[in-house]
């Protein structure tokens, strides 16, 4: 969710994020975005602190003691004071405007990864699609037959990505910054190669969850397979 009162600032972060996989929900002040939150639930809050009525750090501070909706507020100033203020009434990060909006991204991707990976820690790490079983933890993919899939580690860290994110489209940039850190050059297409790859070693033990992993035209990928765990 964007939170800013500038239409053509919430416009253009809206337009990149959303090339960047996400689904993003707007709102130009804090009852706007109070009536976006009756119907949405987003991962994660971009708040300018500089609204019309209420401001971001008191909006902050009312949404924080509602519960854990991850934060990353925006500002115009660039005082240390606002910054340290944010930060201590429960904002999660703090980025000054003006700002590259690929820093915003990886600052977002950064919030997300430290708030995803408890939930993660408590579901099943043995995973069903199709015909299929995925042990995450032992890195292991069997057949319906119990056979062995071998993939290599970047393949099984791709098969991961998609078996914990289903039906979710995730771009070039987010795989590659979960599957090596971003240890690879801008406008890597390893990413492509290696679902190539992975499609090929799937259609051999089970073609229809080969089939699962859609091309998303422009943006990267969708695994439309249903996910269960074991």
């Amino acid at each position: 969710m964007i939170v800013e009162d500038d239409r053509e600032i919430r416009s253009l972060l809206s337009d990149f994020l959303t090339r960047e996989g996400y689904a993003t929900v707007c709102a130009n002040d804090g009852a706007a975005m109070d009536r976006a939150l009756l119907h949405a639930r987003p991962d994660l809050i971009v708040l300018d602190i500089m609204l019309p009525g209420e401001d971001g750090l008191s909006i902050c501070r009312r949404l924080r003691a509602r519960g854990g909706l991850p934060i990353l507020m925006l500002t115009a100033k660039g005082e240390d004071i606002d910054r340290i203020v944010g930060l201590e009434i429960g904002a999660d990060d703090y980025l000054p405007k003006p700002f590259n909006p690929r820093e915003l991204l990886a600052r977002i991707r950064a919030v997300l990864r430290r708030v995803e990976s408890p939930a993660e820690s408590r579901i099943s790490r043995r995973l069903c699609f199709g015909t299929l079983v995925a042990d995450l933890d032992a890195r292991s993919l069997v057949d319906a037959s119990e056979s062995v899939v071998e993939l290599t580690s970047a393949e099984f860290d791709l098969l991961a990505c998609f078996l914990e994110r289903p039906k979710r489209v995730l771009s070039r940039d987010l795989l590659l910054d979960w599957t090596r850190r971003r240890t690879a050059e801008p406008y890597d297409r390893t990413i492509d190669v290696s679902i190539s790859r992975l499609r090929r070693k799937l259609a051999a033990a089970d073609p229809q969850a080969a089939r699962s992993i859609k091309t998303v035209r422009n943006v990267g990928y969708l695994f439309s397979a249903d996910v269960r765990a074991l």
